[in-house]
């Protein structure tokens, strides 16, 4: 530090002005750079978020009426048949089309069954857990999907129980 200020008062009073303006530009440079420039930006990624959340309540709102008709035109909950759960878990995937993928049931307490897939398309799959839960009143109460190799497909473990009612 020493060697610093006797360099520095070894120069002309021109030369010390020309220092002390390129210090002061290196510390605004250092401010800006290091503090406001990364303050800025996420100001402008938190406003494109807003905008994009602005922009997706609207599109909620526009179709909240169409969802709404639709759940009132949406067939009521058939009563649970006495049919078992074994039963109807293994018919609804063969009519799903998932039967082939249907590795494993075994029973899960007095009212539940514990259902393994294996390599199961995953789109059918959410169909059919959808239809299961509205339809035929059963629910889902712990699902377990495992991403496999190809694209699409999934291993599922999954415990279904019977609607209270």
């Amino acid at each position: 530090m020493q060697k610093f200020k006797l360099w520095y008062h070894s120069l002309k009073a021109r030369e010390r002005l020309v220092v002390l303006g390129g210090g002061a530009l290196v510390v605004l440079v250092a401010l800006y750079t290091l503090g406001l420039a990364p303050f800025y930006r996420s100001i402008n990624t938190t406003a494109e978020r807003v905008v994009r959340k602005q922009g997706d309540l609207a599109w909620l709102q526009s179709v909240t009426p169409e969802i709404q008709v639709l759940g009132a035109n949406a067939p009521p909950p058939v009563a649970a048949s006495g049919e078992s759960l074994v039963v109807l878990i293994d018919r609804a995937a063969r009519e799903c089309g998932l039967g082939e993928s249907l590795t494993g049931q075994t029973p899960n307490g007095d009212s539940g069954i514990r259902v393994r897939l294996e390599g199961a398309a995953f789109d059918v799959l959410v169909t059919c857990l959808g239809n299961l839960e509205r339809v035929h009143a059963v629910h889902i109460e712990t699902a377990q999907f495992d991403r496999t190799a190809k694209p699409g497909l999934v291993n599922a473990s999954l415990v279904f129980n019977r609607a209270a009612g």
